[in-house]
Protein backbone atom coordinates (compact mmCIF):
# COMPACT_ATOMS: atom_id res chain seq x y z
CA UNK A 1 0.00 0.00 0.00
CA UNK A 2 3.17 2.61 0.58
CA UNK A 3 4.53 1.87 -2.75
CA UNK A 4 0.89 2.35 -4.52
CA UNK A 5 0.26 5.70 -2.29
CA UNK A 6 4.00 6.88 -3.22
CA UNK A 7 3.04 7.53 -6.92
CA UNK A 8 -0.08 9.58 -6.04
CA UNK A 9 1.50 13.42 -7.48
CA UNK A 10 2.09 16.06 -5.12
CA UNK A 11 2.13 19.49 -5.75
CA UNK A 12 4.35 22.28 -3.46
CA UNK A 13 2.81 25.43 -4.22
CA UNK A 14 4.26 28.08 -1.74
CA UNK A 15 1.76 29.59 0.60
CA UNK A 16 1.85 33.24 2.23
CA UNK A 17 -0.42 34.03 4.57
CA UNK A 18 -1.26 37.21 6.89
CA UNK A 19 -3.92 39.46 7.81
CA UNK A 20 -4.30 43.35 7.62
CA UNK A 21 -5.15 45.28 10.37
CA UNK A 22 -9.18 45.30 9.55
CA UNK A 23 -9.21 41.49 9.36
CA UNK A 24 -8.92 40.74 5.70
CA UNK A 25 -7.09 37.27 5.15
CA UNK A 26 -4.50 37.31 2.49
CA UNK A 27 -3.12 34.05 0.79
CA UNK A 28 -0.13 34.89 -1.90
CA UNK A 29 0.96 32.28 -3.45
CA UNK A 30 3.72 32.38 -6.32
CA UNK A 31 4.22 31.18 -9.37
CA UNK A 32 6.43 32.80 -11.65
CA UNK A 33 6.05 30.02 -14.33
CA UNK A 34 3.37 32.15 -17.28
CA UNK A 35 3.05 35.62 -16.69
CA UNK A 36 -0.61 35.68 -16.05
CA UNK A 37 -2.35 35.96 -12.08
CA UNK A 38 -5.09 35.07 -10.58
CA UNK A 39 -7.10 37.10 -8.10
CA UNK A 40 -10.52 35.72 -5.89
CA UNK A 41 -12.00 37.45 -3.19
CA UNK A 42 -14.41 35.10 -1.18
CA UNK A 43 -16.86 36.27 1.55
CA UNK A 44 -18.00 33.91 3.86
CA UNK A 45 -21.73 34.21 3.12
CA UNK A 46 -23.77 32.36 0.90
CA UNK A 47 -27.49 30.21 0.24
CA UNK A 48 -27.77 29.38 3.77
CA UNK A 49 -27.29 32.81 5.28
CA UNK A 50 -30.24 34.20 3.58
CA UNK A 51 -32.88 35.46 5.81
CA UNK A 52 -36.25 33.89 5.63
CA UNK A 53 -38.25 36.00 3.48
CA UNK A 54 -35.27 36.90 0.59
CA UNK A 55 -34.69 33.78 -1.01
CA UNK A 56 -32.34 34.44 -3.34
CA UNK A 57 -30.75 37.33 -2.23
CA UNK A 58 -27.12 36.02 -1.70
CA UNK A 59 -27.02 35.44 -5.59
CA UNK A 60 -29.03 38.68 -6.52
CA UNK A 61 -26.35 40.85 -4.05
CA UNK A 62 -23.43 39.02 -5.97
CA UNK A 63 -25.11 40.53 -9.33
CA UNK A 64 -25.06 43.72 -7.61
CA UNK A 65 -21.81 43.83 -7.07
CA UNK A 66 -20.84 44.36 -10.69
CA UNK A 67 -23.34 47.39 -10.56
CA UNK A 68 -20.03 50.03 -10.07
CA UNK A 69 -18.60 50.57 -6.61
CA UNK A 70 -17.61 53.67 -4.77
CA UNK A 71 -15.43 55.03 -7.11
CA UNK A 72 -16.29 53.34 -10.56
CA UNK A 73 -19.52 53.89 -12.33
CA UNK A 74 -21.42 50.93 -13.72
CA UNK A 75 -20.04 48.55 -16.10
CA UNK A 76 -16.25 49.99 -15.20
CA UNK A 77 -15.11 46.57 -13.51
CA UNK A 78 -15.68 45.00 -16.60
CA UNK A 79 -14.11 47.26 -19.11
CA UNK A 80 -10.76 47.55 -16.70
CA UNK A 81 -10.29 43.63 -16.64
CA UNK A 82 -11.30 43.10 -20.48
CA UNK A 83 -9.04 46.01 -21.27
CA UNK A 84 -6.14 44.77 -20.05
CA UNK A 85 -6.95 41.20 -21.59
CA UNK A 86 -8.66 40.02 -18.62
CA UNK A 87 -11.91 37.66 -17.73
CA UNK A 88 -13.77 38.12 -14.45
CA UNK A 89 -16.68 36.50 -12.89
CA UNK A 90 -18.17 35.60 -9.79
CA UNK A 91 -20.66 32.96 -8.36
CA UNK A 92 -22.60 31.88 -5.55
CA UNK A 93 -22.48 28.55 -3.49
CA UNK A 94 -24.31 27.25 -0.49
CA UNK A 95 -21.56 28.64 2.47
CA UNK A 96 -19.27 31.31 0.14
CA UNK A 97 -20.12 33.89 -2.82
CA UNK A 98 -16.60 34.71 -5.05
CA UNK A 99 -15.28 37.09 -7.59
CA UNK A 100 -12.73 36.28 -9.36
CA UNK A 101 -10.34 37.77 -12.31
CA UNK A 102 -7.33 36.02 -14.65
CA UNK A 103 -5.19 38.91 -15.82
CA UNK A 104 -1.62 39.12 -17.47
CA UNK A 105 1.03 39.51 -13.86
CA UNK A 106 1.43 43.19 -15.45
CA UNK A 107 -2.33 44.34 -14.31
CA UNK A 108 -2.00 43.46 -10.67
CA UNK A 109 -2.52 46.27 -9.04
CA UNK A 110 -5.58 47.12 -10.94
CA UNK A 111 -6.89 43.71 -10.08
CA UNK A 112 -6.68 44.66 -6.57
CA UNK A 113 -7.82 48.20 -6.99
CA UNK A 114 -10.90 46.58 -8.39
CA UNK A 115 -11.81 44.04 -5.75
CA UNK A 116 -10.94 46.41 -2.63
CA UNK A 117 -12.96 49.63 -4.33
CA UNK A 118 -15.95 47.48 -4.67
CA UNK A 119 -15.61 46.08 -0.95
CA UNK A 120 -15.71 49.74 0.19
CA UNK A 121 -19.07 49.62 -0.76
CA UNK A 122 -21.27 48.54 -3.83
CA UNK A 123 -23.44 51.28 -5.82
CA UNK A 124 -26.85 50.46 -4.23
CA UNK A 125 -29.21 52.14 -5.99
CA UNK A 126 -33.04 51.58 -7.21
CA UNK A 127 -32.12 51.73 -10.86
CA UNK A 128 -29.65 48.56 -9.98
CA UNK A 129 -31.74 46.34 -7.84
CA UNK A 130 -34.66 46.68 -10.18
CA UNK A 131 -32.65 45.91 -12.98
CA UNK A 132 -30.72 43.05 -11.73
CA UNK A 133 -33.85 41.31 -10.00
CA UNK A 134 -35.23 41.24 -13.54
CA UNK A 135 -31.87 39.73 -14.98
CA UNK A 136 -31.77 36.81 -11.66
CA UNK A 137 -35.68 35.75 -12.87
CA UNK A 138 -35.02 35.74 -16.16
CA UNK A 139 -31.58 33.07 -14.98
CA UNK A 140 -34.30 31.46 -13.01
CA UNK A 141 -36.34 31.07 -16.20
CA UNK A 142 -33.62 30.13 -18.64
CA UNK A 143 -31.95 27.67 -15.73
CA UNK A 144 -35.03 26.32 -13.97
CA UNK A 145 -38.17 27.20 -14.95
CA UNK A 146 -37.78 25.98 -18.76
CA UNK A 147 -35.27 24.24 -18.75
CA UNK A 148 -35.78 19.81 -18.42
CA UNK A 149 -35.30 19.11 -14.99
CA UNK A 150 -34.09 22.50 -13.74
CA UNK A 151 -32.89 23.01 -10.74
CA UNK A 152 -32.42 18.69 -10.15
CA UNK A 153 -31.46 17.57 -7.67
CA UNK A 154 -29.60 20.75 -5.86
CA UNK A 155 -32.89 22.82 -5.83
CA UNK A 156 -35.64 19.72 -5.44
CA UNK A 157 -33.44 17.06 -3.23
CA UNK A 158 -32.27 19.39 0.43
CA UNK A 159 -36.30 20.23 0.71
CA UNK A 160 -36.52 16.52 1.14
CA UNK A 161 -33.39 16.02 2.82
CA UNK A 162 -33.73 18.98 5.28
CA UNK A 163 -36.23 20.57 7.77
CA UNK A 164 -34.38 23.81 8.29
CA UNK A 165 -35.02 27.24 6.13
CA UNK A 166 -30.84 27.12 5.60
CA UNK A 167 -30.75 24.15 4.36
CA UNK A 168 -34.15 23.59 2.38
CA UNK A 169 -34.99 26.61 0.46
CA UNK A 170 -34.71 27.74 -2.48
CA UNK A 171 -31.28 29.21 -3.12
CA UNK A 172 -32.48 30.81 -6.43
CA UNK A 173 -35.27 32.20 -4.93
CA UNK A 174 -38.91 32.87 -5.58
CA UNK A 175 -39.84 35.54 -7.28
CA UNK A 176 -42.00 37.25 -5.02
CA UNK A 177 -38.88 37.34 -2.18
CA UNK A 178 -36.86 39.24 -5.45
CA UNK A 179 -39.54 41.38 -6.18
CA UNK A 180 -39.85 42.52 -2.73
CA UNK A 181 -36.16 43.18 -1.90
CA UNK A 182 -35.14 47.06 -1.29
CA UNK A 183 -32.29 48.90 -1.23
CA UNK A 184 -32.45 48.92 2.25
CA UNK A 185 -31.96 45.07 2.36
CA UNK A 186 -29.42 45.47 -0.08
CA UNK A 187 -27.51 47.63 2.34
CA UNK A 188 -28.10 45.88 5.49
CA UNK A 189 -26.66 42.69 3.54
CA UNK A 190 -23.50 44.27 2.68
CA UNK A 191 -22.56 46.04 5.97
CA UNK A 192 -23.41 42.69 7.58
CA UNK A 193 -21.54 40.20 5.82
CA UNK A 194 -19.25 41.62 3.67
CA UNK A 195 -17.00 43.09 6.10
CA UNK A 196 -13.18 43.05 5.22
CA UNK A 197 -13.31 40.97 8.59
CA UNK A 198 -15.15 38.25 6.74
CA UNK A 199 -13.38 37.79 3.37
CA UNK A 200 -10.20 36.43 2.17
CA UNK A 201 -8.53 37.11 -0.60
CA UNK A 202 -6.06 35.27 -2.10
CA UNK A 203 -3.74 36.19 -5.21
CA UNK A 204 -1.59 33.32 -7.77
CA UNK A 205 0.67 33.00 -10.13
CA UNK A 206 3.49 35.83 -11.88
CA UNK A 207 3.67 37.63 -8.24
CA UNK A 208 6.78 38.63 -6.48
CA UNK A 209 5.78 38.24 -2.39
CA UNK A 210 7.11 41.57 -1.49
CA UNK A 211 5.60 43.82 -4.06
CA UNK A 212 1.98 41.99 -3.60
CA UNK A 213 2.25 42.17 0.10
CA UNK A 214 2.85 45.97 -0.63
CA UNK A 215 0.24 46.46 -3.17
CA UNK A 216 -2.25 44.68 -1.36
CA UNK A 217 -1.77 46.91 1.83
CA UNK A 218 -1.73 49.91 -0.05
CA UNK A 219 -4.97 49.22 -1.59
CA UNK A 220 -7.16 47.16 1.18
CA UNK A 221 -5.58 48.72 4.04
CA UNK A 222 -7.98 51.43 4.57
CA UNK A 223 -10.84 49.28 3.65
CA UNK A 224 -13.03 50.28 7.11
CA UNK A 225 -12.75 47.43 9.53
CA UNK A 226 -16.07 45.07 10.49
CA UNK A 227 -15.99 41.83 12.38
CA UNK A 228 -17.32 38.58 10.75
CA UNK A 229 -21.01 37.52 12.06
CA UNK A 230 -21.03 35.22 13.88
CA UNK A 231 -22.03 32.35 11.59
CA UNK A 232 -25.49 30.86 12.48
CA UNK A 233 -25.49 27.09 13.38
CA UNK A 234 -26.89 24.97 10.25
CA UNK A 235 -26.72 21.36 12.02
CA UNK A 236 -29.71 19.68 11.86
CA UNK A 237 -30.32 15.68 12.68
CA UNK A 238 -29.75 12.64 10.17
CA UNK A 239 -32.82 10.74 8.86
CA UNK A 240 -33.70 8.13 10.68
CA UNK A 241 -36.34 6.94 8.08
CA UNK A 242 -36.25 6.90 4.21
CA UNK A 243 -37.96 10.26 2.91
CA UNK A 244 -38.92 9.85 -0.75
CA UNK A 245 -40.83 12.11 -2.60
CA UNK A 246 -41.61 12.69 -6.59
CA UNK A 247 -42.84 15.69 -8.78
CA UNK A 248 -43.96 15.89 -12.94
CA UNK A 249 -41.32 17.98 -14.64
CA UNK A 250 -43.80 18.88 -17.73
CA UNK A 251 -40.22 19.13 -20.37
CA UNK A 252 -38.24 16.18 -19.04
CA UNK A 253 -37.94 13.61 -21.95
CA UNK A 254 -37.03 10.93 -19.37
CA UNK A 255 -37.79 9.77 -15.70
CA UNK A 256 -35.08 10.65 -13.71
CA UNK A 257 -34.23 9.65 -9.57
CA UNK A 258 -31.66 11.50 -6.84
CA UNK A 259 -30.86 9.71 -3.63
CA UNK A 260 -28.64 11.36 -1.02
CA UNK A 261 -27.29 10.28 2.05
CA UNK A 262 -25.73 12.50 5.23
CA UNK A 263 -22.20 12.48 5.09
CA UNK A 264 -19.08 13.44 8.38
CA UNK A 265 -18.75 16.93 9.09
CA UNK A 266 -15.73 17.85 6.16
CA UNK A 267 -14.35 20.26 8.11
CA UNK A 268 -14.35 19.06 11.52
CA UNK A 269 -14.18 15.15 10.57
CA UNK A 270 -12.06 15.44 7.59
CA UNK A 271 -10.47 12.52 8.33
CA UNK A 272 -14.10 10.51 8.36
CA UNK A 273 -15.35 12.47 4.99
CA UNK A 274 -12.73 11.41 2.79
CA UNK A 275 -14.02 7.86 2.41
CA UNK A 276 -17.11 8.96 1.36
CA UNK A 277 -15.57 11.59 -1.54
CA UNK A 278 -13.46 8.42 -2.93
CA UNK A 279 -16.76 6.35 -2.77
CA UNK A 280 -18.49 8.03 -4.97
CA UNK A 281 -16.38 7.95 -7.03
CA UNK A 282 -15.64 4.22 -6.57
CA UNK A 283 -19.63 3.95 -7.71
CA UNK A 284 -19.73 6.58 -11.05
CA UNK A 285 -16.37 7.07 -11.71
CA UNK A 286 -15.77 5.63 -15.52
CA UNK A 287 -17.38 2.62 -17.51
CA UNK A 288 -15.96 0.50 -14.82
CA UNK A 289 -17.53 2.18 -11.88
CA UNK A 290 -19.51 0.03 -9.89
CA UNK A 291 -22.92 1.42 -10.57
CA UNK A 292 -22.18 2.67 -14.32
CA UNK A 293 -20.96 -1.21 -15.04
CA UNK A 294 -24.20 -2.76 -13.22
CA UNK A 295 -26.88 -0.19 -14.15
CA UNK A 296 -26.09 1.39 -17.17
CA UNK A 297 -24.37 -1.63 -19.21
CA UNK A 298 -25.42 -4.62 -17.56
CA UNK A 299 -28.97 -3.97 -15.98
CA UNK A 300 -29.64 -1.18 -18.98
CA UNK A 301 -31.80 0.45 -16.10
CA UNK A 302 -30.69 3.72 -16.15
CA UNK A 303 -29.07 5.63 -19.63
CA UNK A 304 -26.67 7.90 -17.29
CA UNK A 305 -25.62 8.06 -13.80
CA UNK A 306 -23.26 10.39 -11.70
CA UNK A 307 -22.04 10.66 -8.35
CA UNK A 308 -20.59 13.44 -5.99
CA UNK A 309 -20.29 15.18 -2.71
CA UNK A 310 -22.10 18.52 -1.88
CA UNK A 311 -25.73 19.44 -3.49
CA UNK A 312 -23.51 21.60 -6.05
CA UNK A 313 -20.57 19.07 -6.68
CA UNK A 314 -18.27 21.21 -4.15
CA UNK A 315 -16.69 18.48 -1.83
CA UNK A 316 -13.47 20.47 -0.75
CA UNK A 317 -15.43 23.70 -0.67
CA UNK A 318 -18.60 23.08 1.49
CA UNK A 319 -19.26 22.90 5.24
CA UNK A 320 -21.92 20.48 7.12
CA UNK A 321 -24.19 19.84 6.53
CA UNK A 322 -23.60 18.05 3.43
CA UNK A 323 -24.31 14.93 1.45
CA UNK A 324 -23.20 12.17 -0.94
CA UNK A 325 -25.26 12.16 -4.54
CA UNK A 326 -26.37 9.68 -6.35
CA UNK A 327 -28.10 10.63 -9.33
CA UNK A 328 -29.88 8.39 -12.97
CA UNK A 329 -31.83 8.90 -15.46
CA UNK A 330 -34.03 6.40 -16.62
CA UNK A 331 -35.17 4.67 -19.92
CA UNK A 332 -38.96 5.28 -21.16
CA UNK A 333 -41.14 3.59 -18.54
CA UNK A 334 -38.45 2.97 -16.49
CA UNK A 335 -38.57 1.46 -12.77
CA UNK A 336 -37.54 3.54 -9.85
CA UNK A 337 -38.08 0.99 -7.10
CA UNK A 338 -35.52 -1.04 -9.36
CA UNK A 339 -33.04 0.72 -9.55
CA UNK A 340 -33.04 1.92 -5.70
CA UNK A 341 -33.05 -1.48 -4.90
CA UNK A 342 -30.20 -2.07 -7.39
CA UNK A 343 -28.07 0.55 -5.51
CA UNK A 344 -28.44 -0.54 -2.71
CA UNK A 345 -27.29 -4.28 -3.50
CA UNK A 346 -24.11 -2.94 -4.68
CA UNK A 347 -23.45 -0.87 -1.62
CA UNK A 348 -24.31 -3.99 0.29
CA UNK A 349 -22.30 -5.70 -1.83
CA UNK A 350 -19.18 -3.21 -1.68
CA UNK A 351 -19.70 -3.48 2.24
CA UNK A 352 -19.71 -6.94 2.87
CA UNK A 353 -17.06 -8.05 -0.17
CA UNK A 354 -14.81 -5.31 -0.50
CA UNK A 355 -13.34 -3.87 -3.75
CA UNK A 356 -11.57 -5.98 -6.77
CA UNK A 357 -8.29 -5.92 -7.13
CA UNK A 358 -6.68 -1.89 -8.60
CA UNK A 359 -10.01 -0.63 -8.46
CA UNK A 360 -9.40 1.31 -5.50
CA UNK A 361 -5.61 2.26 -7.17
CA UNK A 362 -7.29 3.02 -10.12
CA UNK A 363 -9.97 5.39 -8.81
CA UNK A 364 -7.53 7.29 -6.43
CA UNK A 365 -5.26 7.63 -9.39
CA UNK A 366 -7.93 9.32 -11.75
CA UNK A 367 -9.24 11.32 -8.21
CA UNK A 368 -5.68 12.76 -8.04
CA UNK A 369 -5.40 13.56 -11.84
CA UNK A 370 -8.71 15.75 -11.38
CA UNK A 371 -7.59 17.38 -8.57
CA UNK A 372 -4.11 18.78 -10.32
CA UNK A 373 -5.66 19.90 -13.03
CA UNK A 374 -8.39 21.76 -11.39
CA UNK A 375 -5.43 23.70 -9.51
CA UNK A 376 -3.29 23.37 -12.51
CA UNK A 377 -4.45 27.42 -14.19
CA UNK A 378 -3.94 30.13 -11.87
CA UNK A 379 -7.45 30.85 -10.84
CA UNK A 380 -8.54 27.73 -9.68
CA UNK A 381 -5.46 27.52 -7.42
CA UNK A 382 -6.59 31.17 -5.93
CA UNK A 383 -10.10 30.16 -5.63
CA UNK A 384 -9.17 26.86 -4.23
CA UNK A 385 -6.87 28.34 -1.39
CA UNK A 386 -9.28 30.86 -0.79
CA UNK A 387 -11.66 28.55 0.44
CA UNK A 388 -9.76 26.83 2.08
CA UNK A 389 -8.50 29.42 4.24
CA UNK A 390 -11.64 30.67 4.77
CA UNK A 391 -13.69 27.46 5.89
CA UNK A 392 -10.31 26.00 7.90
CA UNK A 393 -7.42 28.10 7.75
CA UNK A 394 -5.70 25.92 6.01
CA UNK A 395 -4.62 26.76 2.19
CA UNK A 396 -1.62 25.10 1.99
CA UNK A 397 -4.32 21.70 2.38
CA UNK A 398 -4.40 22.15 -1.37
CA UNK A 399 -1.07 20.72 -1.72
CA UNK A 400 -1.81 17.88 0.17
CA UNK A 401 -5.47 16.93 -1.23
CA UNK A 402 -3.82 14.00 -3.52
CA UNK A 403 -2.06 12.82 -1.40
CA UNK A 404 -4.82 12.39 1.05
CA UNK A 405 -7.30 10.99 -1.06
CA UNK A 406 -4.60 8.44 -2.15
CA UNK A 407 -4.06 7.56 1.59
CA UNK A 408 -7.62 6.33 2.30
CA UNK A 409 -8.20 2.74 2.71
CA UNK A 410 -10.27 0.16 1.14
CA UNK A 411 -11.89 -0.87 4.56
CA UNK A 412 -12.67 2.60 4.75
CA UNK A 413 -14.60 2.67 1.63
CA UNK A 414 -16.32 -0.30 2.72
CA UNK A 415 -17.34 1.04 5.90
CA UNK A 416 -18.90 4.35 4.16
CA UNK A 417 -21.00 2.16 1.79
CA UNK A 418 -21.99 0.25 5.09
CA UNK A 419 -23.74 3.57 6.27
CA UNK A 420 -25.55 4.12 3.75
CA UNK A 421 -28.68 2.48 4.16
CA UNK A 422 -32.39 2.99 2.85
CA UNK A 423 -33.55 4.55 5.90
CA UNK A 424 -30.67 7.04 5.92
CA UNK A 425 -31.69 8.00 2.49
CA UNK A 426 -33.72 11.16 1.16
CA UNK A 427 -34.85 10.69 -2.39
CA UNK A 428 -36.54 12.20 -5.51
CA UNK A 429 -38.12 11.05 -8.33
CA UNK A 430 -38.59 13.19 -11.84
CA UNK A 431 -41.43 11.97 -13.33
CA UNK A 432 -41.47 12.66 -17.10
CA UNK A 433 -44.11 14.99 -18.55
CA UNK A 434 -42.51 15.94 -21.87
CA UNK A 435 -42.12 12.50 -23.03
CA UNK A 436 -44.35 13.16 -26.35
Amino acid sequence: MAARRSRIPATKYPVERFTLDNGLRVVLTPDRSAPVIGVAVVYDVGIRSEPEGRTGFAHLFEHLMFQGSENLEKLAHFRHVQGAGGTFNGSTHLDYTDYFETLPSNALERALFLEADRMRGPRLTEENLRNQVDVVKEEIRVNVLNRPYGGFPWLTLPPVMFDTFPNAHDGYGSFDDLESATVADAADFFRRYYASGNAVLAVSGDIDVAEATELVTRHFGDVPARPAPQRPDFTEPDLSAERRTSYTDALAPLPAVAGAWRVPDPVTDFAGYLPYVVLAEVLTDGDASRLVERLVQRDRTVTSLGGYLGFMGDPFDVRDPTALLLQAHLPPGGDVDKVLRTIDEELDRLATDGLTDGELARTQARMATHLLRDTDAVLGRALRMAVLEQQRGEPGLLNELPRLVGEVTEEQVRAAAATMRPERRAAIEVIAGGAR
